[in-house]
């Protein structure tokens, strides 16, 4: 695994990550992904690096744990964290490379960040910049704002932890894209090559989750992709094959703590209280 890793990022070393122009704390790389596309294979760099889809939805994949990324969401890797990014729906969207002498006081492990839509704006204004034509100081003064709001972004339960065995890794894609399917894990075994018996001890083991409550932090976080877009929790939880639109709001507070109609202007409270600290 050392000498892959070592022989990816020999390859990667002439990329924005492995930018060491402390001139340019901030570099933006816009990006378009088709459905299924690795951005680039397991990988890691110097820079912290904010991964972000204005449209559609991304996964960030460690070591560790897995995160699916909808545009209402993004995920900050710290330096040298090994990673992978795959396009789950056609998407486009930033990677932001922070240089280490601004990122030091960010988040030192993998976080999902609610995007407020000042975050939203600075990065696409920020990624219409020409580097030839516009003054330096301009790109250092939005550049430095971006590292200021980034350090304010709230964080969010959204991780959905992965696995290893190819069994689970076809059932867990499958889910991926069928999120809305209600079928039960006897029914659904099929896709995996596994039985019922050794499916529920690989999620336990290797997700530290059972299947039921995989599926359910899953269907949420599509929740939030879909509150995002200002759909009602009555459409949302016809599009996940929730029973009701009452057992689709009580499953959300549990797990956010929150209505889910309030989900983003909470998130968008803590920010603000955390900034006037």
């Amino acid at each position: 695994m050392s000498i892959y890793i070592e022989k990816t990022s020999r390859m990667l070393r002439q990329g924005p990550g492995w930018s060491f122009d402390s001139t340019k704390p901030v570099i933006v790389h816009g990006s378009q992904w088709e459905a299924g596309e690795v951005g680039r294979v397991a990988h890691a760099h110097p820079r912290g690096q904010l991964v972000w889809a204005d449209q559609g939805i991304l996964r960030v994949d460690t070591c560790r744990a897995r995160w699916v990324v909808p545009s209402s969401h993004a995920v900050w890797i710290p330096s040298h964290i090994v990673h992978e990014i795959v396009a789950e729906t056609d998407a486009s969207g930033c990677h932001v490379f922070l240089d280490s002498d601004v990122s030091l006081h960010l988040w030192r492990r993998c976080v999902v960040l609610h995007m407020t839509p000042l975050m939203r704006q600075l990065l696409l204004r920020f990624r219409q910049l020409n580097q030839e034509l516009d003054p330096p100081l301009r790109h250092h003064h939005l550049a430095m704002v971006i590292v200021d709001e980034l350090s304010l972004l709230p964080e969010a339960p959204l991780c959905l932890p992965s696995g290893t065995d190819p069994r689970l890794r076809r059932m867990t894609s499958y889910l991926l894209l069928n999120p809305q399917d209600f079928r039960t894990l006897s029914e659904l075994v099929s896709f995996s090559g596994a039985s019922v018996r050794t499916m529920e001890r690989l999620f336990k083991s290797e997700t530290g989750l059972s299947f039921t409550e995989w599926r359910g932090r899953l269907r949420l976080i599509k929740a939030v992709h879909y509150l995002s877009q200002g759909e009602t929790s009555t459409e949302i939880a016809r599009k996940l094959g929730y029973r009701s639109s009452s057992a689709f709001i009580a499953a959300f507070r549990r797990h956010f703590g929150t209505p889910p109609q309030s989900y983003l202007e909470h998130s968008i409270g803590m920010q603000s209280v955390k900034a006037s600290e």
